[in-house]
């Protein structure tokens, strides 16, 4: 029985400019800003949607002085998706650009690593270093959700529905996954927070927020193995995906690209 096929959505949602020097380990200070971009993800064919992550809320985007250029729930209307009416959400990691908008998902399930939710709730967060990405609103709700019955979780790497499976990446937290995808141009690995620049996979260049570099540089050889090519892997938060990839229609360039097709040459 063939995998079904899915269309896979980045939505961009928020900016903001760094410097090299505080998003990568021995970042040169000197060097040029770096600009990064906060996205969305939707995974759909006729049988399902899927979103990947959802986002800062507008609250935690202003103090932390990030650009909300769009709701991310709402953005996802730009493709056809109601979030009030979205069934699964797989939440990455826990940080607050992931995980910031669940009661815009009244239905949703989350699905979230084992790993992840005992790290977010557990002795690391004693230590401010590890806490200072993480909402503790926002844990609480995870927790609620779990006595809700509304968490689905993941022990590694585990198949959420047939063409759509998570692995576990850890590194940058404890419990991040990536997801990987079967559409028309073959499997696409959403690599989200396992790699946030297209630097990372080729150059090995770490990422200043992390818990194990050892793990983290171990996740940017896995992911090219997790992928049938280069151009089947997508950071999570390089600007480069909205040039490379086209949008579904001319008045959504520079805000959603189609990553199932090919990127452009």
């Amino acid at each position: 029985m063939s995998l079904p096929e899915y269309e896979i959505f980045a939505i961009k949602y928020g900016e903001r400019m760094g410097q090299r020097g505080k998003i990568f380990v021995h970042g040169d200070p000197h060097d040029a800003p770096l600009a990064m971009d906060y996205f969305v993800w939707v995974i759909r064919n006729a049988e399902r949607t899927v979103v990947l992550d959802i986002g800062f809320s507008e609250a935690e985007g202003k103090r932390r002085s990030r650009t909300c250029l769009r709701c991310p729930a709402e953005s996802l209307k730009l493709v056809g998706v109601d979030p009030n009416e979205v069934e699964d959400v797989i939440i990455s990691h826990m940080h607050y650009d992931h995980v910031g908008n669940m009661e815009k998902f009244p239905k949703a399930r989350f699905h979230i690593q084992d790993a992840e939710m005992a790290f977010v709730t557990g002795r690391a967060m004693t230590h401010e270093a590890l806490r200072h990405s993480f909402v503790l609103s926002e844990v609480q709700q995870m927790v609620a959700a779990i006595y809700g019955d509304r968490v689905v979780f993941h022990n590694g790497d585990e198949e959420v529905f047939p063409g759509i499976s998570v692995h576990h990446m850890p590194g940058h937290t404890q419990g991040l996954q990536s997801a990987k995808v079967h559409t028309k141009r073959g499997w696409v690995v959403l690599a989200s927070d396992a790699a946030h620049y297209y630097e990372s996979i080729f150059d090995g260049t770490p990422f200043l927020t992390h818990v194990d570099m050892f793990g983290m540089l171990e996740g940017f050889r896995r992911l090219r193995t997790l992928a049938p090519s280069d151009d089947n892997i997508v950071p999570g938060h390089d600007p480069l995906v909205m040039k490379r990839y086209a949008p579904p229609s001319p008045e959504l360039e520079g805000i959603v690209v189609r990553l199932d097709e090919a990127p452009k040459r």
